[in-house]
């Protein structure tokens, strides 16, 4: 073997032994990804999933018309101002009647919800000659029996209930008289102080809310700026200027819009706080380089015979870019704005800069009613020394990534679906 061959041979060896390498360190890349991710999934559904469910308490509750000091359920006065916890306090009372002392009794008081008060209401409201029955009814437990319920023995050990509410609990366990439901609550109702009657449906509302005035608004300008400085405007140094900073704000960090938005929409434009219409304005202004980098990429993709071709069959250049241009590019520019839009539902620090971390209980109409957000709901829950809100934050976390992941699917579907290949 001549010298010239062993040299050719050993630089070979080495390049396979640097690509075997080089392969390794891909593969042990995507493994610790797919390991922090799968810890972080495990993590999550681990905390969250019993958020989802929820403990009701068996209690015969009698409508008592002295009670509840309502003599006519058909008066709305008179069924807003009711004593329904009056009722309940008498149904705890019946089940434990060995229970003396105004200490003892009011630990009793606290295993039921406050909300159920309000779901005796409704009923009432429903079906006025339930006035005077008895009914055996499920009311919601309080949140610290949710949690005790929940857990495991040694859990339990650790539990805020007292020895006699843990003992009143297991009673009621042992007998039949707690059973496990879906959380409704989780998806019908908006903030609440207390956990059991805690639900993301405001956040959601105001998420979509924001999301529908950054659409509207990110979308047409982003497109149309791409259009104009791809397609119209002159190569010169101001064209340059706008295309660099166009690339630099894509870097800015989120929470300088926000400050933005509080300095100018709000201090300069007078608009509330704490309202989807701000919201989105700012997250529109975050999202437009996004949508305009990706706009520009997609119609720097139209082969340049297409526009050839338009212009020598006697199209003009506008007719050039609407009929033949935009309508090729346009998969491009909606996987840019799905992306976008899906940066933007995640986006927590803008938001809490314009005040939507506000504690916000009633259900938003429309863009310009106080609202939160879900990324912000989630943060509030995360800060909350409750206990049962860590549950509620994983929950809703479970339920944004499911929003983000299905946004991004979309956008891979959309583009896999209209784009051409050249």
């Amino acid at each position: 073997m001549s010298e010239t061959t062993e040299k050719v041979r050993k630089t070979l060896a080495r390049r396979y032994r640097a690509e075997k390498r080089f392969k390794a360190f891909g593969i042990g890349s995507i493994g610790i990804g797919l390991m922090a991710l799968v810890l972080l999934f495990t993590d999550i559904i681990g905390k969250g999933h019993s958020a989802f469910f929820e403990y009701e308490v068996q209690l015969p509750i009698t409508f008592d018309a002295e009670v509840l000091d309502v003599s006519d359920p058909r008066d709305e006065d008179e069924l807003n101002y009711g004593n329904y916890q009056g009722v309940i306090r008498d149904a705890l009372a019946e089940r434990f009647p060995s229970v003396e002392g105004r200490q003892d009794t009011r630990a009793l008081n606290q295993l039921v919800s406050t909300g159920a008060g309000y779901a005796l209401r409704d009923m009432l409201r429903e079906d006025p000659s339930l006035l005077g029955e008895t009914r055996t009814l499920w009311l919601l437990a309080d949140d610290d029996v949710d949690l005790f319920l929940k857990a495991n023995e040694k859990q339990r050990e650790d539990s805020r209930l007292n020895a006699k509410q843990q003992a009143w609990v297991d009673e009621l366990e042992a007998s039949g008289e707690t059973r496990v439901v879906f959380n409704q609550s989780l998806f019908s109702y908006g903030d609440s102080r207390e956990p059991e009657q805690a639900g993301i449906l405001g956040a959601i509302l105001g998420s979509l809310f924001t999301m529908i005035v950054t659409l509207v608004l990110s979308f047409p300008i982003g497109v149309a700026a791409a259009v104009y400085l791809e397609e119209f405007a002159p190569k010169n140094k101001f064209t340059d200027f706008i295309e660099v900073n166009i690339n630099n704000l894509a870097a800015v960090p989120s929470i300088i819009f926000g400050l933005l938005g509080l300095a100018v929409i709000i201090g300069l434009f007078g608009l509330p706080r704490s309202v989807p219409l701000v919201g989105g304005i700012v997250l529109t202004l975050m999202t437009l380089p996004t949508i305009i980098i990706s706009s520009r990429a997609a119609i720097k993709a139209v082969p340049p015979s297409i526009r050839q071709a338009a212009l020598g069959l006697g199209a003009s250049k506008m007719q050039v870019v609407l009929h033949h241009v935009l309508p090729l590019a346009l998969p491009g520019m909606l996987t840019g704005a799905i992306i976008g839009m899906a940066q933007a539902l995640g986006e927590t620090a803008p938001l809490l800069m314009i005040g939507m971390v506000a504690f916000i209980v009633d259900l938003p109409a429309g863009p310009l009613d106080a609202a939160t957000v879900l990324p912000v709901q989630i943060y509030l829950w995360a800060d909350s020394p409750e206990q049962s809100f860590e549950a509620l934050a994983s929950a809703a976390i479970m339920v944004l990534l499911a929003f983000l992941i299905t946004m991004n699917t979309l956008a891979v579907v959309l583009r896999k679906r209209l784009e051409r290949r050249w």
